[in-house]
């Protein structure tokens, strides 16, 4: 489905509101993870504000589609992307990993029932979607329309129940299980090439019976067009590589990995959110 040129203002115009809600987010609780959250602002837009299936206001009816992030540490963007979609208040986000809040350092399912899975060791969510997309082949039958989604990051690639659940999907020939790679080739303690190098891993993939797609994972024409092309594979699961920048849309936080697992401090984000302001003037000019 192409996307016309007011719907991607309109995407634009909310990622960046919600890249600005992960810094403030980040900068009050004094802890949290930076890189990967701003780095996959755009894929969460582009899901909750097109692509999925879901209804905050009956966020558990039953034709809903199922959102599975595998990488629970880059949460701060799940929670601002669910909050500015109406799951719950947006002024709730300041609780993040604070004593008593809903908003924990890695996704609770206990706290929001909401969320699809809980999530922090890495390496588990595709097993964990997998798992989704069988029972609801067992109960909708193949021809069903709703879809399970799964977030994964590059770097817990090196995890090996990651290459079991991919071998099962593709024995099943699960086409109901569309699955994101956040390339964005870095991890903790530095680049994923250095660390333990993943490619070719689109190669990898279609080895395990998937059908592969690459796009531009700040491109919102490309991950729709990605989706809708996963939605036409009837034979076999989708992954899609999602090259994506960390840190995008701060300049001093982008293809850095020091910043995989650090909050900006004060100073950092006062520059932070005065770039993300003048880039949503941007957005709206050159739209206009």
């Amino acid at each position: 489905m192409s996307l016309h040129e007011g719907k991607i203002k309109e995407l634009e115009v909310m990622a960046n509101e919600i890249r600005k809600s992960i810094i403030e987010m980040l900068v009050e609780a004094g802890s949290g993870h930076t890189a990967g959250p701003l780095g996959m602002t755009d894929i969460f837009t582009a899901f909750y504000f097109h692509i999925l299936n879901h209804d905050p206001k009956d966020p558990m009816k039953e034709d809903r589609d199922r959102l599975v992030l595998s990488n629970g540490h880059i949460c701060p963007v799940l929670y601002a992307t669910m909050a500015h979609a109406g799951y719950f208040p947006t002024e709730e986000l300041m609780t993040l990993r604070k004593f008593g809040s809903r908003l924990q350092g890695h996704p609770h399912r206990e706290f929001m029932p909401w969320l699809e899975n809980s999530s922090g060791p890495l390496g588990l969510g595709l097993a964990q979607a997998v798992g989704m997309a069988l029972a609801q082949r067992i109960d909708k039958g193949v021809s069903s329309n709703q879809y399970v989604y799964a977030f994964l990051s590059d770097g817990e690639q090196e995890c090996g129940l990651t290459w079991e659940a991919a071998m099962l999907a593709g024995k099943n020939k699960l086409h109901n299980l569309i699955a994101v790679i956040d390339r964005n080739n870095i991890q903790i303690d530095g680049f994923t090439e250095d660390i333990m190098p993943l490619e070719p891993l689109a190669d990898k993939w279609r080895a395990f019976n998937w059908h592969v797609i690459e796009i531009d994972g700040h491109n919102f024409q490309e991950i729709v067009s990605a989706v809708d092309q996963a939605k036409a594979i009837f034979e076999k699961p989708t992954m899609i590589i999602a090259h994506t920048i960390p840190g995008k849309g701060v300049g001093f936080t982008e293809k850095r990995f020091e910043w995989h697992g650090k909050p900006p401090n004060k100073e950092e984000a006062k520059l932070a959110l005065e770039e993300l302001r003048t880039l949503g003037g941007k957005i709206v000019s050159e739209h206009q």
